[in-house]
């Protein structure tokens, strides 16, 4: 039997989490980047965010979260756009040189405790009662959601988008791939230290390894989404990437219930991802083989 709690805990988790899947879809869906700095921005979001709090600033910590990861995205997009590196190694460069930033970031401590700091949702709490930590963090995550929807519309979005699809097909139409490659990454990477600000402050700790696994976690919510919602429009994505996160974490919360030991979740994740890119493979190989025509002998 799930509790009360257990439910509340998935949903904040599922919508902190979310931040991650929005910023893997826009990079991994949109532009076909699969970007492995994912990781490192994670653990960047909360580095600064906890020592931010800590000097006083838990408000301020989530824009600067934001513009660390972004600036973190810039580096992998000028590796792969002007040192013409593979998109993976890219990303893998960045990511390893961001474990000894988020060391400094921490004062080279392998971990930031805020149990004493004030956070955001210990700001909102006299204001919010039982859902202070529900309620700012569904709050971000829409607002996140409904303005990258709104983003992909404008026309630099649209630029963006036609750049994962066909990219020489946009520099043909004079539009700098470059650019489009290192905006939407800059973006990506933001949402996702903004996603590891908001989880320092909600679980009032930063540790230098909180973003190991952070790309598994993040496809398998974004996988999940799509085979919730499998096509509609932009916005229906969006969604269906936020409801992958909450599910995930029902599921994670479910694999807890059941005694399994922690150290397997990982595991869980990579399999939930594999049987889920699977699906189509495997809901083919039970469908019966069709008979043609006529053997015509």
């Amino acid at each position: 039997m799930i509790s009360t709690a257990v439910i509340m805990s998935a949903l904040e988790l599922g919508f902190v989490y979310a931040l991650v899947a929005l910023a893997l879809f826009l990079s991994f869906r949109i532009l076909n980047i699969a970007d492995m700095t994912t990781d490192g921005t994670f653990t960047l979001g909360c580095a600064v965010s906890a020592t931010m709090a800590v000097a006083g600033h838990p408000l301020l910590a989530l824009p600067a979260a934001m513009l660390a990861g972004a600036a973190a995205g810039a580096v992998t997009a000028a590796l792969q756009t002007k040192f013409r590196i593979p998109s993976i190694l890219a990303g893998i460069i960045t990511n390893t040189g961001l474990y000894t930033v988020n060391l400094a970031v921490m004062g080279f401590s392998s971990n930031v405790n805020m149990m004493k700091t004030d956070t955001l949702f210990t700001l909102v709490k006299p204001y919010l009662g039982v859902g202070y930590k529900l309620i700012p963090s569904l709050v971000i995550t829409v607002i996140c959601g409904v303005l990258l929807v709104l983003f992909l519309k404008t026309r630099l979005g649209l630029s963006i988008r036609a750049t994962g699809d066909n990219p020489d097909m946009v520099r043909a139409s004079s539009i700098n791939t470059a650019f489009t490659v290192t905006v939407g990454l800059c973006l990506s990477n933001a949402l996702t230290a903004l996603s590891g600000a908001v989880l320092a402050q909600y679980q009032k700790t930063a540790d230098i390894n909180l973003g190991t696994g952070m790309v598994i976690i993040g496809l398998a919510s974004l996988i999940i989404g799509e085979t919730l919602l499998p096509r509609g429009k932009t916005g229906l994505k969006v969604l269906g990437a936020i409801l992958g996160s909450i599910l995930y974490r029902f599921i994670i919360a479910i694999a807890l219930r059941l005694d399994l030991p922690s150290e397997c979740l990982k595991l869980i994740s990579a399999v939930i991802v594999a049987l889920a890119i699977g699906l189509p493979a495997i809901q083919g190989s039970f469908k019966p083989a069709t008979k043609g025509g006529n053997d015509g002998c």
